[in-house]
């Protein structure tokens, strides 16, 4: 996005004047919904989400537009047929009205077939480096104390599409395991781990053991023994996130 605005400074300028501009546009939807629904001054709130979908390989470009108002599905709008859709009978009146309102529908259809589909392009263009990357962890045994879960903990990988899983045998386990999820490192990577309950196993037994990492798109996992020569404690070393 850094090089984007460089590129293109007034694309930037752009996403600016429509926040403002849309400032005043929702005032006034509030407002006038206000009225249709006999509703005093307390706060509401409205909601709007539209965008597109573009398939590089065939072409075909949809979209959608969907508005929200004080957390409930209020009124859509269907692409094909120019038309607003109303859930509810309270926004039968702002479907009537916008109906009728033609330009408006010709112009939504412009900015969901051709404007949106052609800032996904440009955007794709200049994400591929970012967004396009594979990044392998570094993995590491960890245990806090000799009697605590083994951790298999990878760390700097991207993207976060990932799975990290104990097995034995060849088998993966789903007892005795416990599997935390994906977190963001500071620097855009990302990290997870899963715990291993070792307190049934025999020290003849843990060579049977072993983690895997798989990250999407590529061929090859990480595969690490458990090994008690290579775990490592984690106090002090390495920062591990934990969620709340």
């Amino acid at each position: 996005m850094k090089k984007l605005i460089k590129d293109d400074p007034q694309h930037l300028e752009w996403y600016t004047q429509r926040c403002l501009l849309n400032q005043y546009i929702y005032k006034a939807y509030i407002d006038i919904l206000k009225k249709q629904l006999n509703q005093t001054g307390d706060v509401h709130i409205l909601q709007r989400m539209y965008g597109c979908e573009w398939d590089d390989e065939t072409g075909e470009v949809d979209g959608f537009v969907q508005l929200g108002y004080d957390g409930e599905d209020f009124i859509a709008f269907d692409l094909k047929t120019l038309t607003w859709i109303a859930p509810k009978p309270e926004a039968v009146i702002t479907k009537h009205s916008w109906d009728r309102d033609r330009p408006g529908n010709e112009r939504w259809k412009y900015l969901l077939t051709q404007h949106h589909p052609e800032l996904v392009k440009i955007y794709l263009d200049y994400g591929k480096s970012s967004l396009l990357r594979t990044e392998l962890p570094s993995v590491f045994l960890l245990q806090k104390t000799p009697s605590s879960p083994v951790s298999c903990f990878a760390t700097g990988f991207y993207p976060d599409r990932a799975d990290i899983f104990w097995r034995k045998d060849g088998e993966e386990l789903h007892e005795d395991v416990e599997l935390g999820e994906i977190l963001p490192n500071h620097d855009g990577s990302f990290q997870m781990s899963v715990d291993l309950n070792l307190s049934s196993v025999t020290p003849e037994d843990w060579r049977r053991y072993e983690c895997v990492f798989h990250l999407s798109g590529v061929k090859d996992d990480i595969i690490t023994k458990l090994d008690k020569t290579v775990i490592k404690s984690n106090c002090g070393k390495i920062e591990i996130l934990t969620s709340n």
